[in-house]
């Protein structure tokens, strides 16, 4: 499984994750900002996340739209959630699959193949959805040997790391967010930019 097709990951994530998508909405139900999501159920979708591009530099929304407008991005290109058994279930799965550019702008991660794979280790620690885990024996799968070494040497133990240290990330209301700077607000939910390889001694 290719980590980058997004169409897959999504029907595998839903049939595979619903136990998984359980827990979550638990968890949020538990948090005071897990429950103004579920309350305000926002989307990131260009009706709501544009005011982004208007941020200041070095703001998280500032971050997030230069993300996106480098590499022609649009948040309107997630395919819908279709088998979940509940509107709070389906929104949950929204919400999961919705926020992945802003966990990619958080953690520092490119948008190729090794850089998909780590943020899918990320996603498993922070959510266990058996999806993530079977996207990264996929994605791993494909890797050239330089590619394989480089991941399970530096990205993957990077990515067990940040995504067991930082914060519920599902739970935070991030268009809240978008006018703090983005290495307060990395701060603030205990995350670990990914280090550049070439500078790892």
């Amino acid at each position: 499984m290719d980590p980058r097709r997004a169409d897959l990951i999504a029907a595998l994530g839903e049939t595979t994750g619903k136990p998984a998508f359980q827990r979550v909405l638990e968890r949020m139900k538990k948090n005071p900002e897990g429950r103004d999501v579920l309350l305000c159920q926002p989307r990131v979708v260009s009706a709501q996340v544009s005011h982004a591009w208007d941020m200041p530099e070095n703001t998280f929304g500032w971050a997030y739209a230069r993300f996106m407008g480098t590499r022609n991005f649009s948040p309107d290109d997630r395919p819908p959630v279709r088998f979940m058994d509940s509107e709070e279930l389906a929104y949950v799965a929204t919400r999961a699959r919705e926020v992945h550019d802003f966990w990619h702008v958080l953690f520092n991660l490119p948008t190729n193949l090794i850089g998909e794979s780590a943020l899918k280790v990320i996603e498993f620690e922070q959510m266990l959805l058996p999806m993530c885990l079977l996207s990264v024996i996929g994605g791993s799968a494909r890797f050239n040997e330089k590619q394989r070494a480089l991941f399970f040497r530096h990205y993957f133990p990077w990515a067990t790391r940040a995504g067991i240290n930082c914060t519920d990330l599902i739970c935070v209301y991030y268009e809240n967010h978008f006018h703090e700077n983005l290495d307060d607000v990395r701060k603030n939910w205990g995350i670990i930019p990914c280090p550049d390889p070439k500078l790892k001694t």
